[in-house]
Order: structure tokens, then sequence, then C-alpha cells
């Protein structure tokens, strides 16, 4: 009983270390983006006091856990060739669920959401989320499963 306790600690460890690292990697790349692509000059991304963008890593750990389990299959040749696309749709839906609700919540606790509204974007919804964001969140993610998870 004491080795599943101290498993199942070592796991949500594994996770909190997960969380803190990709809300500090994708404050990096909010204002590399803020900064060196848009040019708009600096500004702290973060809500919280340091460099976290928190929404990140909830992100990354909903990415782990609703679709780890699928990018460890490699027994089927037919799922091989088809999950980048489940992947890829998979990412999509959670983070633009992720932004819309993260959008409502800190509207609730403070008034706005920090970043951008999307009402000048063709298709939007509410102005919190849109199209567009959606499909570039689904190339990330992929990006995030394929290439940066397995770094860590």
């Amino acid at each position: 009983m004491y080795m599943g306790i101290m498993k199942n600690l070592q796991k949500v460890q594994k996770y909190f270390i997960c969380f803190v690292w990709y809300s500090v990697l994708g404050w990096c790349y909010e204002v590399v983006l803020e900064t060196l692509i848009y040019r708009w000059g600096f500004s702290n991304r973060g809500v919280l006091f340091g460099p976290y963008c928190p929404v990140y890593g909830f992100g990354a750990l909903a990415f782990i856990l609703s679709l780890g389990w699928l990018m460890n299959k490699k027994d089927k040749l037919w799922l091989n060739i088809i999950k980048p696309v489940i992947i890829f749709t998979g990412c999509m839906a959670i983070a633009t669920a992720i932004e819309l609700a993260a959008s409502y919540i800190l509207e609730y606790a403070t008034g706005s959401w920090p970043w951008q509204t999307y009402e000048s974007y063709k298709y939007n919804f509410q102005a919190r989320i849109a199209l567009s964001t959606s499909v570039r969140f689904g190339i990330g993610g992929t990006v995030f499963l394929y290439i940066v998870q397995p770094f860590f």
C-alpha cells in the first residue's frame, strides 16, 4: 500500500513540475511573440507574479492526460497514419475549450481576460475564441506532443 501511495505522489509531483515548466515556457512564447514577431513591445503576459502563464500549463497537462495514451500507441499501422490528424483535432478542441473557460473565469474574477479579443476575426464566438487561433492551437499542441514533450 505504501508503494502505491508513493507512486501516486511521484506522479502528482511530476505533473506539478510539468505544469510549472510549461507555464513558464508559455510565458516565454507569449513574450517572444509579442516583442519579436508582432513588435508590440514587452508586457508581462502572465496573470500571476513572475513569468507564468498558467493557461499553457493547464493546456499542456490536458494534452498529456487526454492524448498521451494515443501518442504511446504504436501497434496498428492505420492508426499511425491518421494519428496526427486525431492529435491535431484533439489539441484544437482541448485548447479552445480551455481558452473559452479561462476567458469566462478571468472575466468573472478580474473583470477582463488578459489576451486580445477576437472581434476582428472572421469566425469567432463572443470575441473570446476564433477559428484561426484554434487552428494555431491545434498545430502548437501537435508540435508540443510530437517534439517538445518527448524531451521531458
